[in-house]
């Protein structure tokens, strides 16, 4: 018949209204805005009065970004509702169907699985857009009280907390498919997120390469689109994971199929995401766009390091534990690997605080080894390590210009109305929206 709508459409407009019969989506839209309402005054309270509000020191403000200051605080709430919020929804939209009994009769369409899993993850993905107007409300308050925005940083993390829920919808899609209860599903799904966590922690002791592993996590995901860099081997990782999270739950949705069958199918899948992954990690290129350029090295610096073609290698002997090393790290390091792709670090330690090695030999010493030139010292400071790099290159060290500085954008107003908004009207819309969609 000509008004007959295709089997995709039919789907898409079910599990729409699958989505809306749902409790945990309704609970998890009234939920985050409070999120985001508290994380967004406390962070606003807190970079007015950096910034002279109420007689504190004037001008500190200068030299905070509000991407650090106000938005990764703000948006650190969608993490979490996507951690612990999201995948109730997620295991709802696709176990569902296996509880009611409905999948037996959507598996009578002409439709593949993964047509199906498709339409439950594009519904699912349009309900995290939906989560996520709290944190645009958040941005127009900021614009409201004369704050500045900078639309590539906001951009960029509004991008990895999508790409974080994509994961999430994924994984908790795969616990669906795999298990046979909504709250065993929902009990894998929080073992792997707490999985990571571990891989995360375990990094940060012993570094090496559970600390390459642990890039790909989505907390340090989230964190590095948080400061406004967009990595291409994560973001490419991300799409990759999610998408056999999909597949798995597409192959375990064939309930009239072999359980063989199924598992050759999930473990082909995995070999084939695996292989792809360990591609994908050879992908360095990334993009800095914050505005206050804090991924990247002055331009300068930059532009000479560019003419270093030959491998270098740094020994650092600093435990896990040890400030210097953190410091070294996020101010350095970080920003090194970025304009040296072939840069290598190896961190060396006994224990994991390194209070009992500070008298031991070459304990807080950093060896560099450039095409076959050696040096170390214990400097650990950026202009140090640069300085020691150049020496080794041959190259002359820039001279410094305070002309790329980034001064800031400091602004003493106090989060006006945001209480009545986060903590009384989006509630209010939730529940009215809930009542209204249900009488009807």
């Amino acid at each position: 018949m000509r008004g007959r709508r295709p089997p995709f459409a039919w789907l898409l407009a079910k599990e729409w209204r699958e989505l809306l019969a749902s409790r945990a989506w309704w609970v998890m839209l009234a939920l985050i805005g409070p999120l985001v309402g508290v994380s967004f005054i406390s962070a606003v309270r807190t970079y007015a009065e950096l910034s002279g509000l109420n007689g504190t020191s004037a001008g500190v403000g200068e030299a905070f970004s509000p991407l650090i200051g106000v938005w990764a605080p703000t948006f650190s709430a969608c993490e979490l509702a996507a951690a612990f919020l999201l995948p109730f929804v997620a295991i709802r939209v696709v176990g569902g169907d296996r509880q009611s009994g409905a999948l037996k009769l959507e598996t009578q369409q002409p439709m593949s699985p993964i047509w199906r899993v498709a339409a439950k993850a594009i519904v699912l993905l349009a309900a995290w857009l939906i989560a996520l107007i709290p944190a645009a409300l958040a941005a127009i308050l900021w614009r409201g009280y004369g704050g500045s925005v900078y639309p590539p940083e906001l951009a960029t993390l509004a991008f990895g907390h999508v790409l974080n829920a994509g994961l999430t919808i994924a994984l908790a899609a795969a616990a669906a498919s795999l298990t046979e209860h909504p709250s065993t599903a929902a009990i894998v799904t929080l073992s792997v997120t707490v999985g990571t966590w571990i891989v995360n922690f375990i990094a940060a002791i012993h570094g090496g390469v559970w600390q390459r592993i642990a890039e790909y996590t989505p907390t340090a995901m989230v964190a590095q689109f948080q400061h406004g860099l967009v990595r291409l081997d994560v973001t490419l990782a991300s799409l990759l994971l999610t998408f056999a999270g999909l597949a798995i739950a597409a192959v375990w949705m064939q309930i009239g199929a072999p359980m063989l069958r199924r598992v050759s199918e999930s473990a082909i899948v995995g070999a084939m995401v695996a292989a792809l992954l360990l591609a994908v990690t050879f992908a360095w290129q990334s993009w800095d766009l914050s505005e206050a350029r804090i991924n990247s090295l002055p331009e300068p610096d930059e532009q000479a390091l560019a003419h270093i073609h030959e491998p270098l290698h740094m020994e650092i002997h600093f435990a896990p534990e040890d400030p210097r090393r953190t410091d070294l790290e996020a101010k350095t390091l970080s920003k090194l690997r970025r304009a040296l792709p072939k840069l290598q670090v190896t961190y060396v330690s006994a224990t994991s605080t390194g209070l009992f090695e500070q008298t031991a030999a070459h304990y807080g010493e950093i060896f560099y080894d450039l095409g076959g030139r050696r040096t170390d010292n214990r400097l650990t400071s950026s202009e140090g390590v640069l300085e020691t790099i150049y020496s080794l290159a041959g190259i002359t060290q820039p001279a410094e210009s305070d002309d790329s500085v980034f001064r800031g954008h400091p602004l003493a107003v106090p989060p006006r109305r945001a209480a009545t908004v986060f903590y009384g009207i989006w509630p209010a819309l939730v529940a009215a929206a809930a009542l209204f969609y249900r009488r009807v």
